[in-house]
């Protein structure tokens, strides 16, 4: 098969040349060729030529002149060229074999058809060479067209072999598999069983990684049903692993919490591409194991998983290497918040109430929503819809004290400076007093948001305190 006219183009040509002159094989390789058969566009591209690649990207950068940008990468034998339109990525053809308790490979120079048996599996196990002679012609050892037409993620050899030298390989099947829409081949997907506890020599950093991309596709739970499926999410993510299950007692099952999580999942996924909101989504329920206790009365109870949950936050994040800045923060408040609007649609709606969820929750209101509105997932449609109509109240409510209140991300109108300067007080309790009474004040309602209101009210909490001002408002 020729593939000219998918890579007919200066930057191909120009490095075809390059290796020409040199006397030099080289292909185009991996990711690129597989997505020129799935009609994707990418601008990275590998080249693998039989030789030194960083000699040939020397080479390349040289002919393409001042718009290049050429990176040497030595301790690895790579080299990188950058321009305006594409990256290209070079490396000389090796082999590798690797000792049991490392994934770092010995690498030795090697041919073509030993660099594409390294390869993870047969989709990107294909090449296509940019020499004139031969230039579109495909290479594809081990039937990758086919296995994309029948959308399978196998590896060119023995899997046992391939995920034991490299663990992380598991977790690319999976992530492949889920970004894809493929299915695992069987032989593949049992090997990954087997060498499940491999992973825990790669680094959190690089399973991290691979977890983004899964949460990031277009449906997540694929990818996470089929890690706790393999094994290897009892590695991972052991805290999301113990979600799965029903527990019975007196004739009186919970639903599964990890199938439900998943569900809420794929349903926040349906409407934000937000990858910090979907792993909010992922965890909102994770310290449901924790939390459950059987009640005669009651039946199953989870009192406080959304604030244990919060607080477990940050340290799964820490194991899996994941950010613990803002967007840590961000999932830990919707995981603590997201069982309020829920008590809202359930409950009576005050007006004070929705105050304190916009003030709580700040600019996040509406992804919070989002998120409770994928929470809802009975299988009583009658439930539901009374659900979804609520919803829709206190929505309107929201709406309605917003614009009357102002009260999303709100600073109280008197500010503990104000208060100090008035009373001629230091940093002391009795100002942080007053602030938090204003501020109660305006969320319930007493007082409108406005400074001359909120200066009243503080005089009148300050005389119950026996304190009198001293100097008047700046």
């Amino acid at each position: 098969m020729n593939l000219s006219q998918h890579i007919d183009s200066a930057v191909f040509h120009d490095v075809g040349a390059a290796a020409d002159n040199m006397g030099m094989p080289c292909y185009v390789v991996g990711g690129y060729v597989r997505d020129i058969f799935l009609c994707r566009h990418s601008k990275d591209v590998d080249f693998v030529t039989v030789g030194s690649g960083i000699d040939l990207a020397t080479a390349v950068s040289a002919r393409l002149g001042k718009d290049a940008h050429l990176s040497v990468f030595r301790n690895f034998g790579t080299a990188q060229v950058k321009t305006h339109r594409v990256e290209l990525e070079f490396v000389g053809a090796r082999r590798e074999s690797y000792s049991h308790d490392s994934r770092k490979p010995v690498v030795e120079n090697g041919t073509l058809d030993d660099d594409l048996s390294r390869r993870d599996f047969t989709i990107n196990a294909m090449a296509v060479c940019v020499n004139e002679a031969d230039f579109g012609q495909l290479i594809d050892p081990f039937n990758g067209i086919g296995d994309l037409d029948n959308q399978i993620i196998r590896t060119p050899l023995d899997p046992d072999i391939t995920f034991s030298d490299d663990p992380l390989r598991m977790m690319r099947a999976v992530r492949f598999a889920t970004q894809l829409g493929f299915t695992i081949f069987s032989d593949t997907f049992q090997a990954i069983v087997r060498n499940a506890a491999r992973i825990e020599i790669i680094s959190r950093e690089r399973i991290a990684d691979e977890l983004n991309k899964i949460m990031a596709s277009p449906v997540p739970s694929i990818g996470w049903s089929l890690l706790h499926n393999c094994g290897l999410l009892k590695f991972i993510l052991p805290e999301l692993d113990a979600m799965r299950g029903v527990q019975t007692v007196g004739g009186r099952g919970h639903k599964d919490n990890f199938l439900h999580t998943l569900t809420v999942l794929d349903n926040v996924a349906r409407q934000s591409d937000n990858v910090w909101l979907r792993w909010a989504a992922l965890l909102h329920d994770i310290a449901k194991p924790v939390t459950k206790r059987y009640d005669p009365r009651q039946g199953w109870t989870f009192h406080n998983h959304n604030f244990i949950g919060a607080k477990m936050v940050p340290r799964l994040f820490r194991s899996l290497r994941l950010p613990l800045n803002e967007k840590m923060k961000y999932v830990q408040k919707l995981v603590e918040l997201h069982m309020r609007p829920i008590a809202l649609v359930e409950d009576e709606v005050t007006d004070s109430a929705v105050r304190r969820l916009l003030f709580d929750a700040g600019n996040d209101i509406d992804d919070l929503m989002m998120l409770c509105r994928a929470d809802i997932t009975s299988r009583n449609q009658e439930k539901v819809r009374r659900h979804m109509a609520n919803f829709e109240l206190v929505r309107t409510k929201m709406k309605e004290l917003e614009e009357k209140d102002r009260i999303r991300c709100f600073q109280p109108p008197v500010s503990g400076e104000d208060i100090m300067h008035i009373f001629n007080l230091s940093p002391c309790r009795e100002v942080g007093q007053i602030k938090e009474a204003i501020k109660n004040a305006i969320l319930d309602g007493i007082i409108p948001n406005q400074r001359d209101r909120a200066l009243d009210f503080m005089y009148e909490t300050a005389a119950r305190m026996n304190l009198s001002p001293v100097n008047a408002p700046q």
